[in-house]
């Protein structure tokens, strides 16, 4: 089991804080630099990883700490410095507390949770010792075995941190599932949420009544032969295996009034030097809210503020590899897109999941500015398809471990391009009961399929499905 520990400060800790906090073990405690001097560790005699430090990353951008962690911040920029300590040796939550709050102590801030990082004290050490590091540690990792990699998080939300990211990828390059276990009031960054991959990895939720049930789906849980598999009934079989689904996961919950509104969508773009990135995410953003993304990054926090230049640069430094990144709103505004860049053999391509959150008396967005949205992206952004729907979900745009329900089409927008080369009037001519709404010029229009939108009515799926099948012919 590991524990996670935040020093939030105004000035970014120097080599002595540092150096400070890492002596929590004591002047006989040994640490080693990684990775270029980015990560940091400590080791017990075995060789296992106790606590593990990350460089110090600058938030530029309102709102993170509050949302990822509860956590109150000081005003940015701040500096956000994270400790990973392995729980399952008795001293390493104490050595990252003690970090923490000798590093918050030093130059100026707070430590997160507080009473993790409520002593000053050098912890007892006595008989650990800094070994060379095994070639297959993780430290970000608690269970491994040959099918799955299995991380156990106790913090409010999960987010896509720098060390998660990089299990995320190491899981995938090992061919293993990834396993996210937590407490059952923790919650998933929708970051988090997009990128989990199919079986076997999944979010496992502890449970008093029932143990361990998959957050996504409910399904009771349990571990056997190396990975958590999903709880047969004693009358299942191979045709209709009836899983048992958590008590928990289907509580009922009264509607609270709150939406979200999702929207994703993709732009091929031409390749060119002059391009330039995360303009069409920023049109929809401005029409949707009436101002720019409040930042970005490549990992959660998002740290950067909102420049359309820097994202441009970030993604022509890595091509051909693709690029993922988070683009967050102000707390007045909660809204969060996933943005993914890749070069294919069609052009550049932009694929964003973008949502955005509403409170009870708060306004969905009207037709008429969603339509607003897709005619910018398609006369000017190289508009593939968009679909947008509306959801009965959390403002905050955090994944609860229970039921939610599915969102419910919206609209569908078909791009100017894939109007055009689709034969005969197929696109105009479809099942739906309204029809199709021009964008941009006659000559060469995109189409915009309204639907009914009515969280409550899931028949919109119904209608959706039904154009889907009659465009693809």
């Amino acid at each position: 089991m590991t524990k996670d520990v935040v020093a939030l400060t105004k000035k970014m800790p120097d080599p002595l804080s540092v150096i400070a906090g890492l002596l929590s073990g004591g002047p006989d405690t040994l640490v080693g630099a990684e990775e270029d001097g980015a990560l940091v560790r400590l080791h017990d005699d075995q060789g296992r990883p106790l606590l593990s430090v990350e460089a110090p990353l600058l938030v530029q951008v309102r709102g993170e700490a509050h949302r990822l962690l509860g956590a109150d911040e000081p005003e940015v920029p701040y500096w956000w410095t994270e400790a990973r300590a392995t729980t399952g040796v008795r001293e390493a939550e104490a050595l990252a507390g003690t970090f923490a709050a000798r590093v918050a102590t030093l130059v100026g801030g707070t430590a997160w949770p507080r009473e993790a990082a409520a002593s000053l004290a050098v912890v007892n050490t006595e008989g650990m010792t800094a070994v060379p590091v095994p070639a297959a540690a993780q430290p970000a990792v608690d269970v491994l075995t040959d099918k799955v990699a299995v991380v156990i998080q106790d913090r409010p939300v999960v987010a896509m941190t720098a060390w998660l990211a990089h299990t995320f990828r190491a899981a995938a390059e090992a061919e293993l599932g990834l396993q996210i276990v937590t407490p059952a009031g923790t919650r998933l960054s929708p970051t988090v949420r997009g990128a989990l991959p199919g079986w076997p990895s999944r979010w496992v939720v502890q449970d008093e009544k029932c143990g361990y049930y998959d957050g996504l789906s409910g399904a009771v849980l349990t571990w056997a032969n190396g990975l958590f598999v999903t709880v047969e009934s004693p009358d299942a079989t191979p045709e209709d295996p009836r899983t048992p689904v958590a008590e928990s996961f289907t509580q009922e919950i009264a509607d609270s009034g709150e939406r979200q509104l999702a929207i994703s969508f993709r732009c091929v773009h031409p390749a060119d030097d002059r391009l330039v990135l995360g303009g069409a995410l920023e049109a929809v953003w401005r029409e949707i809210t009436g101002e720019p993304p409040a930042g970005w990054g490549t990992e959660e926090p998002a740290n950067l503020p909102w420049s359309l230049r820097q994202v441009t640069d970030v993604a022509f430094e890595r091509a051909p590899a693709p690029t993922w990144l988070v683009v967050v709103g102000t707390p007045e505004r909660p809204a969060l897109a996933t943005v993914r860049v890749s070069r294919t053999k069609g052009g550049v391509e932009e694929d964003v999941t973008l949502a955005f959150g509403y409170g009870p008396g708060e306004t969905v967005p009207t037709d008429a500015s969603i339509m607003k949205a897709a005619e910018i992206l398609a006369t000017r952004h190289d508009l593939q398809s968009m679909l947008v729907q509306v959801r009965r979900a959390r403002r905050d745009l955090a994944v609860p471990p229970r039921f939610e329900g599915p969102g419910v089409p919206y609209a569908f927008v078909l791009g100017a391009e894939e109007v055009r080369t689709m034969p005969g009037d197929r696109a105009r001519r479809t099942p739906l009961r309204e029809k199709p709404r021009e964008l941009g010029p006659k000559t060469r229009p995109a189409l915009y399929y309204p639907f009914p939108g009515n969280p409550s009515d899931l028949s919109g799926w119904k209608d959706f499905e039904g154009l889907m099948t009659h465009l693809k012919g």
